[in-house]
């Protein structure tokens, strides 16, 4: 098996569904001092928002539904985002959502921390695993697949 390090300074994605948007930047404001010893990136308006709100510096790609969740997610893939904070809003559908579902699909794929919601990333942020390396682990899919045929 294969690993790869997150390192002590992770690059962290942070993407929220508009009626989510308020909240993320809350819990980021709230966060504001961890935060701040990070990369940050993130989709369209959620990235400009947080900036607008926190000061952080965000890098800001496309929104959601105009490929930015699809850059995210190659982001993840190329291993330069290792982090994922992305609040979404479970009771309203998405013009994107197949775009939603491959980003966590890449997500779990490539073995980062996801929260999808406030509980689960002041979980993840109070961990002490945010302050030092960390080797994940990188399942080989490839071999697993061609046991199966």
């Amino acid at each position: 098996m294969e690993t790869r390090t997150i390192y002590a300074q992770k690059s962290i994605a942070l993407i929220a569904h508009d009626n989510r948007k308020d909240d993320l930047i809350a819990w980021v404001s709230k966060n504001e001092r961890t935060l701040s010893r990070h990369f940050l990136c993130g989709t369209g308006s959620t990235a400009k928002m947080v900036t607008e709100a926190t000061g952080l510096p965000v890098k800001a790609y496309r929104s959601g539904p105009l490929g930015g969740d699809q850059k995210i997610g190659s982001l993840i893939a190329d291993l330069a985002v290792d982090f994922l904070i992305f609040f979404w809003d479970p009771l309203t559908t998405q013009p994107h959502d197949p775009d939603v579902k491959a980003l966590l699909r890449i997500a779990v794929l490539y073995n980062i921390p996801v929260a999808m919601n406030q509980s689960t990333a002041d979980f993840l942020f109070s961990s002490t695993l945010m302050d030092q390396d960390y080797a994940r682990a990188l399942f080989d899919y490839r071999s697993r697949i061609k046991h199966k045929e």
